[in-house]
C-alpha cells in the first residue's frame, strides 16, 4: 500500500522581528500591538535598555503581556511558548534565560509602560451602526468596580491592600479594586484605574472620578446605586455625557412636574443653581418559562430630560445593558485568569501585571469586533471570548500573523465568525456564589428566582408617578441685627456723634452692652470715636452741599 505510507513535506514562513528581538511578539495579536508602537512608548516612559543584550525592553513588553494568556504557567513555560514556533529556524539563535533574568526584566520594566500601552489601545471599539452599540444616537457605556482580583498573601500587598475582614474571619487572600468603564456594546475598556478593596466608604466613586475624563457629549452612562451621589451626578454631567444612574431606595426625590410617559423631573442640588433631571420609578414583573414570577422596584435617575424622544419605558429596557460590565469582568476573571491569584508580590508588580492583563483583554475585543463588523447586522454579544482566546494562545505559540496585513482576518476572526453563539435569550435565576464568605453565600429563602436559568416570557412595566411635592414654606426675613439698627438710627442724623447712653435708650439695650460693642465695631472701622463714649458714622449716607 505504497499512497497510505507516502509523505509530504510542507514549508511556512515566519515573519519575525530580527535577532534578539524576535522572542517579542504575540502571535496574530501583534498588529494590534506593533513593534513601533511598543518602542515609542518605552521611549516615552524612559525605559529603552541601556546596553542592547538577550533580553531588550520590547521582548520584556510582549512577555509581559503572554504571562496573561497562560497564567497557570511560570516564566520559563511562557517563554517557551513565545520561543516555540522560533525554534530551528535557520540563521536565528534563540535565548533561554534563566527564570531570574525574566524576574529582573519585569522589574526593569515596572508598571509605566504597560499602562500607557493600555491607554493607547483602550477606548471605543464598535462603530455607531454596530447593534447594540447606541441608544438613539447616544453611545451606552457602565462603569462598575471589581474587587475580587485576588493577589499573593505578602506583607508588600498588605501593606498596600491590607485584608479584608468577613463575619467569619480575615479573608485568604488580600484583593485588588479594579474600576472600569466599558463601552457595553462590545465590552470594549475605555477606561480603568486600580486601588485597594480594602477602602469601602466610597471607594468606588473616588475611583470613577479618575476616569470621568473619559467621558464626553455623545455617550450615555449606565450606573448603579454606588453613584447616586449629587457630587458625582453634577460631575459626571459636567462632562456633556447623559447618565442614566440607579438611585438608592433612602433618596426621595422632590417632584416639581408631571411628565405625559410617568416620570417625572426633579432637582438636586440647591434650588436655584440645582441640576434639572428627570426621575422613572417604575416596578417591574417578570415571568419565566417555568411558571414563575418576580418583581423588582427601579427608580431611575436620568439626564435625558425630553421625555417624548427618550420614552420611560425604552430607557428602563435599556438599563439591563448595564449588566454587559458584569460579563466584561466574568471574562477578565475567569476566562483569561481562569480564577487563579495574580503572580506579582509587591505593588509595582500588580500593577504591572493587572494593566497587561487590560491591555491583553483588549486586544482580544479588538479582534473580536473587527471579525463581527464584517457581517453588518450581527450583534457582538454573539462573539465568543473563549474561542478568541484559545485561537491567539495556539497563534502565538506558533508564532503565525505577527506581520499580517492590517484589516485582514486573521485566524482569531474567522473562529470567531466560525462559533458564533446564538442569539441572546432574557434569562434569570437565582444568584449563585460559591465563595463562603460572600455576603451571598446563603440563598435569601424568600427570593423567588429558580436555581437554574429560566427564559422570560413576558416583562410587565408598571410606572409609578408620585403627587407633585409643595413648594418649601417662604423663610421670614431674619430680624435686624443691633448693628444694623445702630447704622439706621445714626443715619437719620449722620453729620453728629451719638453717645453710647442716647443710642442705648432709643433702641431699648443695656448701655453698658451697647457700649462694649460700639467699641468693638470701631476696632474694625464701622464707626468713628469723636470723643469719650461718642460715635459718629465713618461714611454718612448723603454729603454736605
Amino acid at each position: 500500500m505504497p499512497a497510505q505510507s507516502a509523505t509530504t513535506t510542507f514549508t511556512r514562513t515566519v515573519t519575525v522581528a530580527a535577532g534578539v528581538f524576535a522572542p517579542g511578539h504575540l502571535g496574530e495579536l501583534t498588529p494590534y500591538l506593533p513593534f513601533e508602537l511598543v518602542d515609542d512608548v518605552l521611549a516615552q516612559t524612559g525605559t529603552v535598555q541601556r546596553r542592547l543584550r538577550v533580553l531588550p525592553s520590547r521582548v520584556g513588553v510582549y512577555f509581559v503581556l503572554a504571562l496573561g494568556l497562560f497564567p497557570r504557567l511560570g516564566y520559563a513555560q511562557v517563554w517557551a511558548k513565545l520561543t516555540g514556533g522560533l525554534a530551528g529556524l535557520a540563521g536565528l539563535a534563540v535565548a533561554r534565560p534563566s527564570e531570574k533574568a525574566l524576574r529582573d526584566l519585569r522589574r526593569r520594566l515596572g508598571p509605566a509602560p504597560v499602562q500607557a500601552l493600555f491607554e493607547v489601545v483602550a477606548g471605543p471599539l464598535g462603530q455607531p451602526r454596530t447593534p447594540g452599540v447606541c441608544f438613539a444616537g447616544l453611545r451606552t457605556v457602565a462603569f462598575d468596580g471589581c474587587h475580587s482580583l485576588k493577589v499573593p498573601d505578602t506583607d508588600r500587598n498588605r501593606s498596600w491592600l491590607g485584608r479584608i475582614l468577613h463575619k467569619t474571619g480575615f479573608a485568604g487572600y488580600p484583593t485588588l479594586r479594579l474600576m472600569g468603564l466599558v463601552e457595553t456594546g462590545t465590552r470594549g475598556l475605555l477606561g480603568a484605574a486600580l486601588g485597594s478593596a480594602r477602602h469601602r466608604g466610597g471607594g468606588e466613586v473616588a475611583l470613577a472620578r479618575r476616569l470621568l475624563g473619559h467621558l464626553g457629549p455623545g455617550m450615555l452612562v449606565l450606573a448603579d446605586r454606588a453613584f447616586d451621589t449629587n457630587a458625582f451626578l453634577h460631575e459626571a454631567a459636567a462632562t456633556g455625557a447623559h447618565l442614566l444612574v440607579r438611585t438608592k431606595a433612602t433618596r426621595v426625590p422632590g417632584v416639581l412636574a408631571h411628565l405625559s410617559d410617568g416620570s417625572y423631573l426633579t432637582r438636586i442640588g440647591r434650588r436655584q443653581r440645582g441640576r434639572q433631571l428627570r426621575v422613572i420609578d417604575a416596578h417591574l414583573r417578570m415571568s419565566g418559562a417555568d411558571g414563575s414570577r418576580v418583581g423588582d422596584r427601579y427608580r431611575l435617575i436620568t439626564t435625558l430630560t425630553d421625555h417624548r424622544r427618550y420614552p420611560a419605558e425604552a430607557l428602563i429596557r435599556l438599563y439591563h445593558e448595564r449588566w454587559e460590565i458584569e460579563s466584561a469582568y466574568l471574562a477578565l476573571r475567569h476566562t483569561l485568569l481562569a480564577g487563579h491569584v495574580l503572580r506579582s508580590g509587591d505593588r509595582p508588580g500588580l500593577e504591572q501585571e493587572t494593566w497587561a492583563l487590560l491591555t491583553l483583554y483588549q486586544l482580544l475585543r479588538m479582534a473580536m469586533v473587527e471579525a463581527i463588523e464584517t457581517r453588518p447586522g450581527t450583534d457582538p454579544d454573539r462573539a465568543c471570548f473563549t474561542t478568541a482566546l484559545e485561537t491567539a494562545r495556539t497563534q502565538l505559540t506558533g508564532a503565525h500573523g505577527i506581520c499580517g496585513p492590517t484589516g485582514h482576518i486573521g485566524e482569531i476572526g474567522q473562529a470567531v465568525l466560525s462559533t458564533l453563539l446564538p442569539d441572546r435569550r432574557p434569562r434569570y435565576s437565582a444568584r449563585t456564589v460559591k465563595c463562603g464568605t460572600s455576603r451571598y453565600a446563603y440563598r435569601d429563602p424568600t427570593d423567588p428566582r429558580p436555581d437554574i436559568p429560566t427564559a422570560i416570557t413576558a416583562i410587565d412595566i408598571t410606572i409609578r408617578t408620585p403627587p407633585l411635592t409643595a413648594p418649601p414654606p417662604t423663610k421670614p426675613a431674619p430680624p435686624p441685627t443691633t448693628r444694623t439698627q445702630v447704622i439706621a438710627l445714626m443715619n437719620t442724623d449722620p453729620h453728629r456723634g451719638w453717645t453710647g447712653h442716647e443710642l442705648a435708650t432709643a433702641l431699648g439695650r443695656p448701655p453698658r452692652n451697647l457700649l462694649t460693642q460700639l467699641a468693638e465695631w470701631t476696632r474694625h472701622g464701622f464707626f468713628t470715636r469723636v470723643a469719650t463714649s461718642t460715635y459718629a458714622l465713618n461714611t454718612p449716607t448723603d454729603q454736605d452741599p
